[in-house]
């Protein structure tokens, strides 16, 4: 099933295939934790230069109308996506998820060259994965 959308000119643009979704999408989605909560959702994701793969979905969650949010990186390979919810299932506790490494809006982590191998180690992840 293809699913399409009219885009800015007015052209109408793929927007989901069977293997692909365009971030469109994807940016806003639900994450869920295995017992169905919601703990975030999708606010952008970050796609290695060199081989065109996501490498991280930045969830947003906590504050109230965009005050004291924190994004907070995730290994893509971590998210599942399930039909049935219509979202991202993660299979990491509430808590590993508010106390692993974030950033506010302002903040820039992705400077730090050691930031990737903080999030990977915070999730118990080689860096990679």
């Amino acid at each position: 099933m293809i699913h399409s959308q009219t885009g800015a000119a007015g052209h109408e643009t793929t927007t989901e295939t069977q293997r692909l979704i365009s971030s469109r999408k994807v940016e806003g989605t639900n994450v869920y934790n295995l017992e169905g909560e919601h703990v975030g959702s999708v606010d952008s994701f970050m796609v290695d230069k060199y081989s065109g793969r996501v490498s991280y979905a930045v969830m947003s969650f906590g504050g109230f109308l965009g005050i004291g949010e924190r994004y907070h990186p995730l290994p893509w390979d971590t998210l599942d996506y399930d039909t049935a919810l219509g979202g991202y299932v993660v299979n990491i506790p509430r808590e590993q998820l508010e106390g692993g490494p974030s950033f506010a809006r302002d903040e820039d982590p992705w400077v730090d060259p050691e930031y990737d191998r903080r999030v990977h180690g915070h999730y118990g992840l080689p860096l990679g994965v």
